[in-house]
């Protein structure tokens, strides 16, 4: 059992509540829909518990003010009391997982990659604060976040949202985002969630939603250890993994949901469910509510078909499939964190202390991003002290991600897979725009057939990935691997088109080692900047580059790369993953026979 600082017990207020709660609305407490499908009237009909926002989707224009009338109407739903309804506030939920970015003028962190390199627990604390702020001016109490993967496998489509290979420095954030973003649970908190529970960064061949196969005391040493320091302060909610545990999928494990995370580890928030990942357990879905309420869920993330789910929960429970002290368990959790949360005497989301912030996206909090970004960047090669650069030097800028914001934030940005272009990022700054900022005598060319020796000292070319999001971020050489991993799990997986088939970079987009051999062949030095959410196999582009840095998925903060490059600040990243040779290894730190082409802990400086 870990160690708890008890603020205030709620237990008297809980259970008189509690007690007081018709079948009908302790079922619709353990309820969370989606906003595109449910109404503020239908909220207080079905006395619903929890709304959430899905990747991209967002009310009005997409400002705060949208965010936060829409936010004031499902709250006054739930406050309206009479004979057949409580007044108990429900809980507003979206995916802020690197700043409030589903939101225009947002500020936009780097993405957890990149925050790993920095290794810097503190920064991580400031940038939760930051993005609780930000969450708060838009009148939403709860962010699916922090995701504490341990990312095995670059192949995966979230290995950006893991902040390490290494459980050691996924650990040593988890306390501190935690903290930045719950506080004391007052007027500048955001209810923050430890995710996925648990195994999603060990899923076999890096397939979403797949198979992690392992020991328990693996299972432990490695995916469950980011959690203890989560727990200890006191994160009040965890959201299971879509991933299967040596076949048996996280939503149904019983084991791992109650005995373990509930009674062995103490944990006595909210459990809530993924994006209808219920629905992956039985092909009834009656069955698969019953498998994942008697596993220990107690909120049901059910985005379409909450109305089923309301009346199959019914039915179950009539049949005594489900038992009442299970309900209550789950309805006492779900009560003690609205509790905790002073919710039932906060204001409506208009009238709060930081709705509508005028810090929203300032230059204040842009300047923790810029700082985030620069404490990021890991320099890979540096021939002949090529960089830092000076700012009177003939600069080409080009590169298809150099005048890209929507690729520098990468996917849960505005939209769930994220945009290109810089339309919707607002506020920020692509490298270009920061470039061009310094140096007059830069110009830009996107696939560098303007350069001429004669006019350009050398060439710093911005290449990499376009945004993507969960599974259609995976890189599959073939199905054959999605038949071996679905071969292992008793239940169905859900399996989107993947992003390419090659985590080498040439063969994903041969366009951008075109453009740097085209600078290069005129004899330009070439400084090589690599937008990414994992490290790729990049050895022709590496040969051809006088200076290589990996820059991750910087977020909104351009500059923060120019301040670097420029010298303004020195490199201060380090891998927190191992760099591949070539595109079939697969190592991480630690295993046996280790040789990647740039080890865990290798960041050069000037």
């Amino acid at each position: 059992m870990l160690d708890k600082v008890i603020h205030h017990d709620f237990s008297d207020e809980v259970e008189a509540l509690l007690s007081s709660m018709t079948l009908e609305q302790k079922i619709g407490q353990m309820t969370q829909a989606e906003r595109q499908e449910i109404s503020p009237e239908e909220v207080r009909e079905f006395h619903i518990g929890s709304v959430l926002s899905g990747g991209g989707s967002c009310p009005g224009n997409n400002r705060p003010a949208d965010w936060i009338s829409m936010c004031d109407a499902y709250w006054q739903a739930s406050m309206q009391a009479d004979e057949n309804h409580l007044a108990i506030p429900l809980l507003y939920a979206v995916d802020a997982i690197h700043g409030n970015a589903n939101v225009l003028g947002a500020t936009v962190f780097p993405h957890n990659i990149g925050l790993g390199a920095c290794n810097e627990p503190e920064l991580i604390e400031q940038i939760a604060r930051i993005t609780a702020r930000e969450i708060l001016a838009t009148g939403v109490d709860w962010t699916f976040a922090p995701t504490l993967a341990v990312a095995r496998n670059d192949r995966w489509g979230r290995t950006y949202e893991s902040y390490s290979e290494d459980p050691a420095i996924v650990s040593s954030y988890s306390r501190h985002f935690v903290n930045g973003m719950q506080a004391d649970l007052g007027d500048e908190a955001v209810i923050a969630c430890a995710k996925h529970w648990i195994g999603d960064g060990g899923t076999l061949h890096g397939i979403d939603q797949g198979e992690t196969t392992a020991s328990f005391e693996e299972l432990e040493k490695i995916h469950m250890a980011p959690y203890l320091p989560a727990l200890a302060a006191e994160v009040q909610s965890v959201m299971v993994s879509f991933n299967s545990w040596n076949g048996d999928k996280c939503h149904g494990h019983q084991f791992l949901v109650t005995e373990i995370l509930k009674q062995r580890l103490g944990f006595d928030g909210i459990v809530i469910s993924d994006w209808d990942g219920i629905d992956y357990l039985s092909d009834d879905p009656k069955e698969a509510i019953r498998l994942s309420v008697n596993a220990g869920i107690d909120m049901f993330m059910v985005s379409v078909e909450w109305r089923d789910f309301i009346q199959n929960f019914r039915e179950l429970l009539s049949q005594n499939l489900i038992s009442m002290s299970r309900v209550d368990d789950a309805v006492r959790r779900i009560l003690t964190v609205k509790y905790r949360f002073g919710l039932f005497n906060k204001p409506r989301p208009a009238a709060r202390k930081f709705s509508n912030d005028s810090q929203y996206g300032s230059a204040e909090h842009r300047r923790l991003a810029r700082e985030a970004v620069r404490k990021s960047l890991v320099l890979l090669k540096n021939d002949n002290q090529i960089l830092p650069l000076k700012k009177h030097e003939r600069i080409l800028v080009a590169g298809r991600n150099a005048d890209n914001r929507g690729a520098q934030c990468g996917g849960f940005t505005v939209e769930w897979q994220g945009t290109t272009g810089n339309d919707s990022v607002e506020g920020g700054t692509s490298v270009w725009e920061a470039i061009k900022g310094i140096s007059s005598a830069a110009e830009y060319s996107i696939d560098g057939q303007s350069a001429d020796r004669s006019r350009h000292d050398v060439a710093i070319v911005v290449i990499g990935e376009n945004p993507y999001a969960e599974g259609m971020g995976d890189i599959r050489a073939g199905d054959d691997v999605i038949i071996e991993a679905g071969s292992m799990i008793r239940g169905k997986m859900n399996v989107l088109e993947p992003y390419g088939s090659s985590l080498e970079l040439a063969e994903l987009h041969p366009q951008d080692l075109e453009t740097i051999t085209t600078i290069a062949e005129k004899g330009i030095p070439v400084v090589c900047v690599l937008i990414s959410g994992r490290p790729l196999v990049v050895n022709a582009e590496l040969e051809k580059s006088h200076a290589f840095v990996a820059a991750w998925l910087p977020g909104s903060e351009g500059q923060g790369v120019t301040d670097v490059l420029f010298g303004e600040h020195d490199f201060q990243g380090k891998l927190s993953f191992s760099w591949p040779k070539h595109k079939d290894q697969q190592q991480n730190v630690g295993q046996a026979n280790y040789d990647p082409l740039f080890p865990y802990g290798f960041g050069m400086r000037y």
